[in-house]
């Protein structure tokens, strides 16, 4: 169970009503305002798909086009509304990050929003605040959401077994795993240092 415990599964459950649609919805939904994350649903549907290549190709493709369209949505409602959103859902240090990830970097900092796990739904409302080029928006969304959820369709759709496989040989290595510890929180403290280096300090807390 996630961090949202009984109010995930009860979404998870009514999305499921739609049958196959329900993936799609589920998707485009979460690019505009609901919590819980497509891969919750995707994942299971690229096991059960069993390693067949056309319809794991199918699900990758439905995934990543509503996650888009719905972030055009995303997009839409930040340039009406964004920052009474950003203003009452985040903290005031993670608004002007999140405004200086998309204004420095533009295209690459959606593109980093749509590999990463941070709510995608997020970076639409700050776009469309910011009024970034809408086809760049759409350009950085499908390469990025392509590659993500391509991903999980390569590694658990296509390849489940072999990376199962893969997974407990290195998990009896000790010395990798250690290795892999060490680059994890090296990483970590980087893109945390980066994160809080979007701001200057102190400018958050100025009225």
């Amino acid at each position: 169970m996630g961090i949202l415990g009984g109010l995930e599964d009860s979404i998870l459950d009514w999305f499921a009503q739609f049958g196959p649609a329900a993936l799609g919805l589920l998707s485009f939904t979460e690019a505009i305002i609901q919590p819980v994350p497509p891969d919750l649903m995707y994942i299971p549907q690229l096991i059960n798909a069993d390693g067949e290549t056309s319809l794991i190709l199918w699900l990758w493709m439905v995934v990543t086009v509503a996650s888009v369209a719905g972030s055009l949505v995303g997009y839409w409602i930040g340039k009406k509304w964004g920052r009474n959103l950003l203003d009452r859902y985040a903290s005031r240090d993670s608004v002007l990050r999140l405004e200086a990830l998309t204004e420095r970097y533009g295209t690459a900092g959606i593109f980093i929003a749509a590999i990463s796990p941070i709510p995608y739904k997020v970076f639409g409302w700050v776009a469309g605040m910011g009024e970034m080029d809408k086809r760049s928006f759409v350009i950085a969304g499908l390469i990025g959401r392509g590659m993500r959820f391509g991903i999980e369709a390569m590694l658990i759709g296509l390849y489940g077994d072999k990376v199962l496989v893969a997974f407990e040989w290195f998990m009896d290595n000790e010395f990798l795993m250690g290795i892999l510890l060490l680059g994890m929180i090296g990483l970590t403290i980087l893109a945390w240092n980066w994160w809080k280096g979007l701001v200057p300090e102190g400018v958050g807390s100025e009225e």
